[in-house]
């Protein structure tokens, strides 16, 4: 495993990090999803990320249970708060009754005293964010996160936010943005400002939740067991990706994979590694031998002419529209 600091802050973590999302708690029973921890503990993750909603609460304490035991001290836990977790009118968004309320919550799920860094899933478009960043503020005096970060701002988002932390002297120094070889809206706004403030990105869905991976075939039925025929694994998320020209283009990586010795999904975690600004990548698994298989990502250089392949076969497919960033819209 190699380790990259997290933006410009002093936190190190593991380049590959370890999340949760659509399998502990939900898709995957828990013995499976401990199995998960363990083999991304035993390859070298020292990172893991998850969040409040997350299978309704209860990936996180899927995760808390399975990290138990560990030295708290070797790892860095990463939660997030915004979305419902509750049936009341302030169980969302990033007011400070949700945020002061949702800390305890994920502490007690996640069985620590603190979160290395804690995230604002969304921007709050109904909450003024002087509100969110002072509550934040006072999460990270107490004692119950040693950073703050956010997931899915805008450029724009990030300068705001990151002027007001400054001001209230707590470190916003992560942004959680879904990046991809096939989805790149972050690189012409969201990257350049966060070089500017000294940020960096975790990046979710590496692999486009498995259109890189090469499984999904142009005009072939879906594979039995895969994401895109689970309602409840993600197949809304990977459907989009499911048309046959960028099937096609994405069987047309295979050359180059195996020119590097490397699968299509590790060639996929790799790419988002190789830009500077990313400090981490997630993978999530329901399997332990998919840890193993993408952790071997960890390290890797891809050479220009490599990259330049990508892009000449990948370039018609790809979606770089920065507007596509989820905080540009008000519902999350």
């Amino acid at each position: 495993m190699e380790f990259r600091r997290l933006g410009r802050s002093g936190l190190t973590i593991s380049e590959i990090a370890y999340g949760n999302w659509l399998t502990h708690g939900s898709q995957v029973a828990e013995d499976a999803a401990v199995a998960c921890i363990r083999a991304a503990l035993d390859a070298g993750i020292t990172t893991f990320d998850t969040a409040d909603v997350y299978a309704e609460t209860r990936a996180e304490a899927v995760l808390g249970r399975a990290l138990r035991n560990e030295r708290r001290e070797s790892l860095e836990v990463f939660t997030k708060v915004y979305f419902p977790t509750g049936p009341g009118h302030n169980d969302r968004g990033l007011g400070r009754k949700h945020i002061m309320e949702s800390i305890d919550n994920s502490l007690r799920r996640l069985q620590t005293e603190y979160v290395d860094l804690y995230q604002a899933h969304r921007y709050d478009h109904s909450t003024p964010l002087e509100e969110t960043m002072e509550a934040f503020a006072d999460v990270v005096r107490s004692g119950k996160a040693l950073y703050i970060g956010v997931s899915e701002w805008t450029a724009d988002q990030l300068r705001a936010a990151h002027g007001l932390a400054r001001e209230l002297r707590v470190p916003l120094i992560s942004n959680q943005p879904q990046y991809s070889a096939l989805w790149r809206v972050i690189e012409s706004d969201v990257v350049p400002a966060s070089e500017e403030l000294g940020i960096g990105q975790i990046v979710w869905s590496p692999i486009a939740q498995g259109a890189l991976t090469g499984k999904y075939r142009p005009g072939a039925p879906l594979p039995a067991g895969s994401r895109a025929t689970d309602d409840k694994g993600g197949a809304n998320m990977v459907a989009g990706w499911l048309r046959d020209d960028v099937l096609e283009r994405v069987q047309r990586l295979r050359p180059l994979a195996d020119s590097a010795g490397l699968s299509l999904a590790q060639l996929a975690v790799a790419w988002v590694l190789q830009n500077s600004n990313v400090s981490a990548a997630i993978i999530g698994a329901s399997r332990p031998e998919q840890v193993t298989e993408n952790v071997a990502a960890a390290g890797v250089t891809l050479d220009a002419e490599l990259l330049k392949g990508i892009d000449d076969i990948l370039d018609p497919v790809v979606e770089r529209d920065p507007g596509l960033t989820a905080g540009h819209t008000k519902n999350g």
